[in-house]
């Protein structure tokens, strides 16, 4: 966790994303890559377009975002952390993909809200959409957390041997944090599995897993997000992770998707990794 990506639109959200970044990058002697993106018009950032260029207007946005660094750059809590004021002419997306590349970041660290009801699918959000494309760990940091410390990190699985990659990211994600991952696996009435089909199918998910970096557990509920919710609220998880799909397109639209689901309505931090 050396190279930790942050967006930032300067909100409250975002600021708790970066608290939680800065506590990593002190801890793991890491660096923060503090980013904000200005979506702007074409014809306002590049006066050789064949409409009229506003130049002076471009550069007044850019040098807003930099007095808002500034004020952030000052926080007591970024004290002897180094961070990279980065301000990009991108869409929100785009620019956050791009930039994670471009530095080889191994996190991303991002704010929000969540979303309820119909806002959720026909509108979304930036933080959903890079939780769906990111090919590196994305943490979803909902509210102020003065002292980040993992000590219970639940890793949701279906024991599919698809997401054992994931497993194992998670196993090493955890060890950087200092923990172990308490692995979980929600069992619902319409895909209900046997002890003994679990049995089997945990034996060749854990095969090449140290069985000191993992505890399991199975945990019954009405379906799996709110098994997932309820698990992590009867432990007091400190961190939930699931792998996701990155479903797109109609796809995305008929069976939805756990993580982004997660995201939305969870409160506990969530982490996501991709298959």
């Amino acid at each position: 966790m050396k190279k930790i990506l942050v967006p930032t639109d300067f909100s409250v959200q975002a600021e708790n994303a970066l608290k939680v970044a800065a506590q990593l990058a002190k801890k793991h002697d890491g660096e923060i890559y503090l980013l904000h993106l200005l979506d702007l018009p074409l014809d306002l950032i590049d006066p050789t377009q064949p409409q009229k260029g506003d130049l002076p207007e471009a550069l007044f946005f850019m040098k807003l975002a930099h007095q808002r660094f500034d004020e952030v750059l000052k926080r007591d809590y970024l004290k002897g952390v180094k961070v990279h004021e980065t301000v990009e002419f991108h869409g929100a997306f785009d620019g956050i993909m791009e930039i994670s590349k471009k530095h080889e970041c191994d996190v991303i660290i991002m704010g929000s809200s969540g979303a309820e009801g119909i806002k959720e699918i026909f509108i979304g959000s930036n933080t959903e959409k890079v939780v769906r494309h990111s090919s590196i760990p994305v943490m979803v940091i909902k509210k102020e957390i003065p002292n980040f410390n993992v000590e219970k990190f639940v890793f949701a699985t279906d024991l599919d041997t698809e997401t054992i990659p994931k497993f194992k990211e998670a196993v090493a994600f955890a060890k950087e944090l200092g923990t172990i991952v308490e692995l979980v696996m929600i069992n619902t009435a319409n895909k209900f599995r046997t002890s003994t089909e679990i049995e089997e199918r945990l034996e060749k998910y854990t095969n090449d897993i140290d069985d000191n970096d993992y505890h399991f557990s199975i945990y019954n509920d009405v379906n799996v997000e709110t098994g997932i919710l309820n698990y992590g609220k009867k432990i007091d998880a400190d961190l939930i992770g699931i792998s996701t799909h990155g479903r797109q397109g109609i796809a995305h639209f008929i069976n939805g998707s756990l993580s982004e689901d997660l995201v939305n309505h969870a409160k506990r931090p969530i982490v996501t990794f991709k298959i």
